[in-house]
């Protein structure tokens, strides 16, 4: 099992967040509307794989073929 861990957006990941995330997050955090409060990443581990799940819900994930995917919250991660 491994912990799980949390920053804001905007902010150097910790060294918990895999390399393979990076890019990825800063291209979500790019999107956030200016002059709002930054909203905070959670990081966890599901099955051996990253999860970054934005407070706003949006999620950047490791699928099974080892690709940064980007998701919403509310969309089926199966579809």
């Amino acid at each position: 099992m491994q912990l799980g861990t949390r920053w804001t957006a905007g902010d150097q990941p910790p060294a918990a967040v895999p390399q393979e995330l990076h890019e990825q997050l800063t291209a979500v955090e790019r999107d956030l509307p200016p002059g709002t409060p930054a909203p905070r990443w959670t990081l966890t581990w599901l099955e051996g794989r990253p999860v970054a799940e934005l407070d706003t819900g949006v999620i950047v994930t490791v699928d099974r073929s080892g690709a940064v995917v980007v998701r919403h919250d509310d969309e089926d991660e199966f579809a």
